[in-house]
């Protein structure tokens, strides 16, 4: 049954559409100031849009829960078509205790260990890179620094971890609709799917890595040992795709905005805050959902409960009511509060180690590379949920 949403203004758009995926930003606009929340009829859902509405419903998950799905799917009236994350599909209490125990191997301590390594791999990235001069920048850079660092921080082996961005790209594909996207990334998912399951098995994981953590704590029934391999799953989907495409998108708006990039060439320390721009500019992760665990009221809007709610966070770090000259890239900001990773509880479990190595790959491209320049056009790799690139062609010119 529709909801009643007479008093709501009604948008005629599809966020899923390819066109809105690939440029979606005048979209966020029309969303954004029809009002603190919309409807959107084709999938009968109430969208918000700015900051402060999308901020209160990520950390409100008693009445905006996460346990009946964080895609348009709802949990309540479907089944999964995999068993559900026990991190990102669930609440509290179930999600406190796992989350508990990802927060203390994802601690600072264990992350800052691993700086020295992820460091040595910059450096050796970019002196391969700075040989060749033109390079593509997803493949060669975007791509292969998460690839190398983050698995070998899990204890992942080394072969086929091309696999993990066919099961990230699956992974969020599956929070929109069923749709192409979705239908096709399903299929090149298939023939790798058993790998990936295998590799989050304790036999598969090095001892000493993170992975391996987890299993310590199944070994001291923290978690059950049915859990520990769907927490690394979980791991190691949060902690690629969106690595990969957040440092792809900075690069790419890095080269489309030479003069900030001389700024941070200038000022390699500006590495951490440029990084963080870039995310707040081009927003990784551009939707998440939510449902009402009973009826709701946002800004005087009425929503009833067992209802979807989808939150633009793509449009939320865009909002003029939060930034100022919020479609400008200035890395002299400090974007303080955006919302690429979520809020509350349910924030992304991989953030500590996105924000370390985008930090580590400008800081070392900062004081390595003098320009950098945008050799052809880039490509867009449409997703339902991430804001994703195929290609990049750049060109690298040595300080």
């Amino acid at each position: 049954m529709e909801a009643i949403a007479t008093q709501i203004p009604r948008i005629d758009v599809d966020p899923f559409s390819d066109a809105m995926i690939d440029e979606p930003y005048e979209m966020h606009d029309i969303l954004r100031e029809a009002g603190p929340v919309v409807f959107i009829p084709k999938y009968d859902l109430h969208v918000v849009a700015r900051h402060a509405q999308v901020q209160s419903v990520l950390t409100n998950w008693e009445s905006f829960i996460s346990s009946a799905g964080v895609g348009l799917a709802n949990f309540k009236h479907e089944a999964p078509f995999r068993p559900k994350s026990l991190l990102l599909e669930a609440d509290p209490p179930d999600h406190t205790v796992v989350r508990t125990v990802i927060s203390r191997v994802m601690s600072p301590k264990t992350i800052q260990q691993l700086r020295d390594l992820f460091e040595a791999e910059a450096e050796a990235m970019f002196d391969r890179l700075l040989e060749k001069g033109r390079i593509e920048g997803v493949k060669e850079l975007a791509e292969h620094f998460p690839l190398k660092v983050f698995p070998d921080a899990v204890g992942l082996e080394s072969e086929g971890r091309d696999n993990l961005l066919l099961y990230g790209d699956m992974v969020f594909n599956a929070l929109g609709p069923r749709n192409d996207l979705f239908e096709r990334s399903m299929e090149r998912f298939k023939p790798v799917s058993s790998w990936v399951m295998d590799h989050c098995e304790r036999k598969a994981l090095r001892p000493g890595g993170l992975g391996h953590l987890i299993y310590q704590a199944a070994d001291t029934g923290e978690i059950t040992h049915e859990q520990a391999p769907m927490l690394v799953r979980s791991f190691l989907s949060a902690g690629v795709d969106t690595t990969i495409n957040g440092i792809a998108n900075v690069l790419l708006t890095l080269a489309r905005h030479p003069g900030e990039y001389a700024k941070l060439h200038a000022n390699p320390a500006l590495a951490r805050q440029t990084f963080e721009e870039g995310l707040r500019y081009e927003s990784i992760v551009q939707t998440i959902f939510r449902t009402t665990s009973r009826p709701v009221e946002i800004d005087g809007v009425e929503i009833d409960g067992d209802r979807k709610v989808l939150t633009l966070l793509g449009a939320a770090n865009r909002d003029p009511r939060k930034w100022s000259e919020p479609d400008r890239f200035n890395v002299d900001r400090n974007p303080v509060g955006h919302l690429v990773f979520g809020a509350g509880i349910h924030g992304c479990v991989g953030q500590i180690i996105a924000r370390m190595e985008g930090e580590i790959v400008l800081r070392t491209l900062a004081r390595r590379v003098k320009r950098i320049e945008l050799t052809a056009p880039h490509e867009r790799h449409l997703n339902n949920s991430l804001r994703a690139m195929r290609k990049l062609p750049l060109e690298i010119f040595p300080a």
